[in-house]
């Protein structure tokens, strides 16, 4: 499997549920907005980052699998 990119855009609103879905990938800066913290190389993560993607109510997380 090759590693996707996660990438949090400037959209982000701080809501924190990615890090609540994903955990392991997300957690919230210092300025209380989401952040990319850990790699996505598993299928367990990925289904977790693609997860945090679907709930995110801002739309801030992108995923890029190619």
């Amino acid at each position: 499997m090759n590693e996707p990119r996660v990438i949090v855009t400037g959209d982000c609103a701080g809501t924190g549920q990615c890090v609540v879905v994903a955990a392991g990938v997300f957690a919230l800066d210092d300025d209380g907005l989401s952040t990319v913290v850990g790699r996505v190389d598993t299928a367990e993560r990925l289904a977790a980052a693609r997860k945090a993607a679907e709930l995110c109510p801002m739309a801030a997380i992108q995923i890029d699998e190619d």
